[in-house]
C-alpha cells in the first residue's frame, strides 16, 4: 500500500508539472466561422456558383443543415459539402438580383451543434427581406432530457464499475469474505444496467440535438447515419465492459485471471467517454484524452469504493477486524485518487475552457464552479471519515464497539456519496454543455437613433457604431479606448457578431482601421432589436464578453 500511495503522489507530482509547462489556449468551445467567399454584406455585380464557409476547426454536415433564399423568402435549389474545416454550398440554379440569405447547421468536433446566416447581394440589395429563419436559429442548447440521461449514464458506470473494481482490489480473498462478495456483485447488476439504459438513450437524444429537429425524425435513416461512429461506438463499450466485469464477478473468489479480467472490462467502460465530446476539440488531445481516463478512474474508484464500504462495512466490522484492514486499503488508494481527481479535473478545466476568466464568464464556468463546490464538501466529508471516524473503528477492541463505529462511518460515507451523485448530476450537464462565451451576458440596452452604444471590456471601453441604423448595408464600427481616452488595443483583435431573436447574422469580418477602431459591413434583412455581442482577449487569460442592443427601424434611417 506504501507503493501505492507513493505512485499515486508521483502521479499528482507528474500532473501538476503538466499544467506548468504545457501553454493555455483559447477555448476550445465550438468551430467558429473565421471567413466566408462572399463576405457578409458583400455586393456582387454577378452571382456566384457557390458560397464557401471556412471554420476554425473540423466541422460535420447534418441533413438538411444547409438552405437558401432569396428575398422573397423563396428556397433556392442548391448542394452543400464538408470537408475537413471548410463548408462549399453550390447554387444549382439561376439567381436575380437582389439579397440571398445562406442559412447555415453544422457539428463542431466536439459535438456541439452550430449554426447562423450569411446575407449578400447580387446587383443592388433588396429592400426588403423576408425570409425564415427556423433552421438556423434551431436552439442550440441541449436540452434536460439529454443531461439526465448523461447522468444516469455517468452514475451507472463509475457506481458499477467502482463497486467491481472494490471487490477484487480490496475485499480479502479468505471465505469469510466470500458472502461480502456475493452481495457487491448482487449490487454491480444494478448499476451496470442504469449505465447501459442512460448511455444508449442518450444517442437519439443526441441526434435530435445536433441535427436540430423534432422527435419524428427518429424514423428517418438519414438522422441515424448523420451522427458519428464515436457516438454509437462509446455505449457500446460501456455495455461490452461493464458486461465483461459482471460476469468475471461469477465466481465465489477470484482468482487472478478473473480479477484481470474484472480490471480490463472496467477499463474499457471507463476509458470510452474520453474518445468524446470536450476532449476531442481541446489540445494537445493526447494528453487531454489521458488526462480523462485518469479522472474518470479515479472517480469510480472513489464513488464506488464508498458505496461498497457503505454495503458491507457493518458485516465485516461485526465479525472481526477485517472491516477496518479493508477500510484501511481503500483508504489509501482513494486518498491517491482524490489527489488525482483535483489535478485532473484542474487540468480538464484549464484545456477545456481556454482560460481562467472563462470560468466567471460563461454557463458553462458557472456550472464547473458549482461542481467545484461540490466536491470540495466530499473532500470534507473524506477528511472527516479518515482523521476522525476511522481511527475509532480501528481502535474498537470489543464486537459492540467496531459495530457503532462501522455504523457511523457507513452514514458519513454514504453521505460522501450522495454529494458525488450530485456532482455527476452537474457533469450530466456539462458534458453537451459548450464552454464558449453565454451569449446572454450583459444587460441589453436600448440606444436612440444615432446607433451607438459603449461597452466595458476590463480596463478598455468600446464604442459600437452602426451607420446608418436602418434595413439594408450598414458600416458597424468598434472604436476601443483606455481610460485615459487614449486609443487602445486587446491581446487579440475584437469579434463582434450580429443576431436577433429571429435571425443570426453571425460573426462580422472586422478590418483594422487604425489603434483602436475596427470596421465591418453588414446587411441588416430586418428591423428589430439587433444584440451586438462584442468579445475582446483583454490578456491572455482573459476574455469578457458583452453585449448591447441597438434598435432598428423598420424603414430606412
Amino acid at each position: 500500500m506504501a507503493r501505492t500511495c507513493a505512485a499515486a503522489w508521483l502521479l499528482l507530482a507528474c500532473l501538476g508539472a503538466l499544467l506548468l509547462v504545457v501553454p493555455a489556449s483559447p477555448a476550445a468551445a465550438h468551430a467558429t466561422l473565421i471567413g466566408s467567399d462572399p463576405a457578409q454584406g458583400a455586393v456582387l455585380e454577378t452571382a456566384p456558383e457557390q458560397v464557401t464557409f471556412t471554420f476554425d476547426e473540423t466541422v460535420i454536415g447534418v441533413p438538411a443543415g444547409i438552405r437558401v433564399f432569396d428575398a422573397t423568402g423563396t428556397e433556392v435549389a442548391s448542394s452543400a459539402s464538408v470537408r475537413d474545416a471548410e463548408l462549399v454550398v453550390a447554387l444549382e440554379e439561376e439567381v436575380g438580383d437582389g439579397t440571398l440569405v445562406v442559412l447555415w447547421r453544422l457539428v463542431s468536433a466536439d459535438g456541439h451543434p452550430i449554426g447562423g446566416s450569411l446575407s449578400y447581394s447580387v446587383g443592388a440589395p433588396s429592400d426588403v427581406v423576408d425570409v425564415p429563419t427556423a433552421d438556423a436559429d434551431a436552439d442550440t442548447e441541449a436540452p434536460l432530457l439529454l443531461g439526465v440521461s448523461r447522468w444516469l449514464g455517468y452514475l451507472g458506470l463509475l457506481v458499477g464499475a467502482g463497486v467491481a473494481l472494490f471487490s477484487v482490489l480490496f475485499l480479502p480473498l479468505s471465505a469469510p469474505a466470500d458472502g461480502v462478495r456475493v452481495r457487491l456483485r448482487r449490487k454491480v447488476g444494478p448499476a451496470v444496467v442504469v449505465a447501459v439504459v442512460g448511455w444508449w438513450a442518450a444517442v437519439p437524444l443526441v441526434a435530435l440535438y445536433q441535427l436540430g429537429v423534432g422527435a419524428s425524425a427518429l424514423g428517418d435513416q438519414a438522422t441515424w447515419s448523420a451522427l458519428a461512429a464515436e457516438e454509437y461506438a462509446v455505449p457500446l463499450a460501456v455495455t461490452l465492459g461493464l458486461g465483461l466485469a459482471v460476469l468475471a464477478l461469477l465466481v465465489r473468489a477470484p482468482d487472478r485471471r478473473r480479477a484481470g479480467l474484472v480490471l480490463l472490462g472496467c477499463t474499457v467502460a471507463l476509458v470510452a467517454p474520453s474518445l468524446t465530446g470536450h476532449t476531442r476539440a481541446a489540445g494537445p488531445q493526447a494528453l487531454v484524452i489521458g488526462v480523462d481516463v485518469l479522472h474518470l478512474v479515479a472517480g469510480a474508484l472513489w464513488l464506488g469504493g464508498l458505496v461498497a464500504v457503505g454495503l458491507v462495512l457493518g458485516d465485516l466490522a461485526a465479525r472481526d477486524d477485517s472491516g477496518a484492514v479493508v477500510l484501511a486499503r481503500f483508504s489509501t488508494w482513494a486518498a491517491g485518487s482524490l489527489a488525482v481527481l483535483v489535478v485532473a479535473g484542474t487540468f480538464l478545466a484549464w484545456r477545456i475552457a481556454g482560460s481562467w476568466g472563462a470560468l466567471l464568464d460563461t454557463g458553462y464556468g458557472a456550472l464547473l464552479l458549482v461542481k467545484v463546490l461540490l466536491v470540495a464538501l466530499a473532500v470534507a466529508i473524506a477528511a472527516w471519515n479518515r482523521f476522525s471516524v476511522l481511527p475509532r473503528l480501528r481502535a474498537a477492541a470489543r464486537r459492540e464497539e467496531r459495530r457503532d463505529a462501522a455504523a457511523v462511518l457507513v452514514r458519513t460515507t454514504l453521505a460522501e456519496a450522495g454529494v458525488l451523485v450530485a456532482v455527476l448530476l452537474v457533469t450530466g450537464f456539462l458534458v453537451d454543455r459548450s464552454p464558449g462565451p453565454d451569449t446572454s451576458t450583459g444587460t441589453p440596452v436600448a440606444v436612440e437613433q444615432s446607433g451607438s452604444e459603449v461597452v466595458r471590456l476590463d480596463d478598455i471601453s468600446a464604442e459600437v457604431v452602426l451607420d446608418p441604423l436602418g434595413i439594408g448595408p450598414a458600416t458597424l464600427t468598434l472604436t476601443m479606448t483606455d481610460p485615459a481616452g487614449e486609443p487602445a488595443e486587446g491581446f487579440e483583435a475584437p469579434r463582434v457578431s450580429l443576431s436577433t431573436e429571429e435571425t443570426d447574422l453571425g460573426e462580422v469580418a472586422l478590418t483594422n482601421q487604425g489603434p483602436g477602431v475596427y470596421s465591418g459591413e453588414v446587411v441588416l434583412p430586418t428591423g428589430g432589436d439587433w444584440k451586438v455581442q462584442v468579445s475582446l482577449r483583454t490578456t491572455e487569460f482573459d476574455n469578457p464578453v458583452r453585449s448591447v442592443v441597438l434598435e432598428v427601424p423598420a424603414g430606412r434611417a
